[in-house]
């Protein structure tokens, strides 16, 4: 008897709600989430560990590039033999270094990101151990020079210009980092913890730590002002209505570069803008509700941007780890790094 594929998960509209609040104010207290959603503490608090405990919603911190590595990301595409694409994308997410993968239609059957703690590292990769993954035909990779837009600035658009200030209200403030440099071995074990948990009391990473709550408020709050963490919602855009996931690689004259990748930081698919080093120059990961969605960037919005020469798009099929984290059937599965 063929096996019964798994019912999706869905979310109703209170949860839709909590989710777009813990977008704009990931740590907001209960009791604000309440007053802005209509609600009751206890409601919210219920509703928030149920998602948590059927695996649909994390909140985690999303963590600067220093912090995690000596160098920044690497954009990978693979192409693989027929029929070893999921195979490939499987054994590729089991590497502690692939932050994200997916398979995909397009110029390849697989696309990846690639984090490496350290630079000869990334190259052993490069150059020996994601080519010998049985399956594995090529692979094309682009260095992320800069990122215009990442995956916290992306929200779902469903509260009204006066629940999104009240929870601005409640935010965490937070800095631009100009230089992300500085921090010790303590700021480092706090960052794991609230990497793992971006709703951490001072309390919580105090006994992780085995340090002093006044300590542990210190650090936290370094940690977050500095912008070195910021708290975000973890969740899959296809249960936010959001079934269409795409990866487009942009060629734009040089003087256009900048200009090309801060419009699409604007744009409400983007999820990850980058400038790029490579054949292409600009990268945007978007999320999009339907075809017709995707196809407005493509026909209208694109075309009033200067100096875009063409572009090519690789349509996800199947998310397999984001951020780390494993994805199934919609659900998080365990962070592994």
């Amino acid at each position: 008897m063929a096996a019964v594929p798994p019912t999706p998960p869905v979310l109703d509209d209170a949860d839709l709600d909590l989710v777009a609040a813990l977008q704009v104010a990931p740590r907001a207290p209960l009791s604000a989430l309440a007053e802005v959603l209509g609600s009751s503490a206890s409601t919210v608090g219920r509703r928030l560990a149920r998602l948590a405990e059927e695996r649909l919603l994390r909140v985690i911190g999303q963590v600067e590039w220093p912090m995690l590595a000596e160098g920044n990301p690497l954009h990978i595409w693979v192409a693989t033999a027929p029929g070893q694409a999921w195979e490939v994308a499987r054994q590729l997410s089991e590497l502690p270094e692939i932050p994200f993968v997916a398979t995909t239609t397009g110029r390849a059957d697989v696309y990846c990101s690639l984090h490496a703690t350290r630079r000869d590292r990334a190259r052993e990769l490069l150059m020996t151990r994601i080519p010998s993954v049985p399956g594995v035909r090529s692979a094309h990779t682009e260095l992320v020079l800069r990122a215009t837009a990442k995956s916290d600035s992306w929200r779902l658009r469903r509260l009204d210009h006066a629940q999104v200030g009240a929870l601005r209200e409640v935010a965490d403030p937070v800095e631009e980092p100009a230089s992300v440099t500085g921090f010790g071995d303590d700021e480092l074990r706090a960052m794991e913890l609230l990497r793992q948990d971006g709703r951490a009391s001072a309390a919580d990473v105090a006994r992780g730590l085995g340090i002093s709550r006044s300590t542990a408020y210190r650090l936290t709050q370094s940690l977050l002002q500095r912008g070195l963490v910021r708290p975000r919602v973890e969740i899959e855009p296809a249960l936010l209505g959001h079934p269409l996931e795409v990866v487009i690689e942009l060629h734009a004259a040089p003087g256009a570069i900048q200009e090309v990748a801060d419009a699409l930081a604007r744009h409400p698919s983007a999820r990850y803008v980058s400038i790029v080093a490579g054949t292409s120059s600009v990268i945007h990961h978007g999320v999009f509700r339907d075809e017709d969605g995707l196809a407005e960037l493509l026909t209208r919005d694109l075309a009033t941007l200067p100096g875009i020469t063409a572009c090519e798009v690789s349509v996800v099929l199947d998310v397999l780890r984001r951020y780390w984290i494993g994805r199934e059937d919609g659900r998080l599965l365990g962070q592994d790094r």
